[in-house]
C-alpha cells in the first residue's frame, strides 16, 4: 500500500543510522521498514484516538525488539544514539498523523533496547 502522507512520503526514515557506518544498512533498512509498516497500518486503520494508535505502535515497538537481535548479531546494536532516533521516528509518525499530543515513551512502551 503506497503511502499517502506526503510528510511520510518524503521522509528518510532513520537517516541518522544510515549515517553512521556502527550500523548496518542491511538491518537499518528492516527498521526503516517497520517504521513504514507502522505508516501503513495508520493509513489503514485511522485511529481515532491515542489509544488506538499506542495499539499500532507497540505493535511496531516489538518489532524492533526483535530487530536488537540482528543488530547484535552484525556486532552492532541499539545503543543510547540509537535509542533516541528510533524514538524520534515514533513521535515523526506520530506527529505526521495529527497525533501531536502523543506521549513520546507511550510511543514505544514495551521496548527493551
Amino acid at each position: 500500500m503506497p503511502i499517502t502522507n506526503q510528510q511520510v512520503a518524503g521522509h528518510t526514515f532513520l537517516r541518522q543510522m544510515y549515517e553512521d557506518p556502527y550500523f548496518p544498512d542491511p538491518v537499518v533498512d528492516r527498521g526503516a521498514a517497520i517504521l513504514l509498516r507502522l505508516c501503513e497500518r495508520i493509513e489503514a486503520d485511522q485511529p481515532s484516538d491515542l489509544k488506538s494508535l499506542y495499539a499500532l505502535t507497540h505493535a511496531a515497538t516489538e518489532e524492533f525488539n526483535l530487530l536488537d537481535a540482528e543488530f547484535d548479531a552484525a556486532g552492532s546494536g541499539i545503543e543510547t544514539a540509537a535509542r533516541e532516533w528510533i524514538g524520534e521516528e515514533f513521535r515523526f509518525v506520530a506527529s505526521a498523523y495529527g497525533f501531536t499530543d502523543a506521549d513520546g515513551e507511550e510511543l514505544i512502551a514495551g521496548r527493551d533496547w
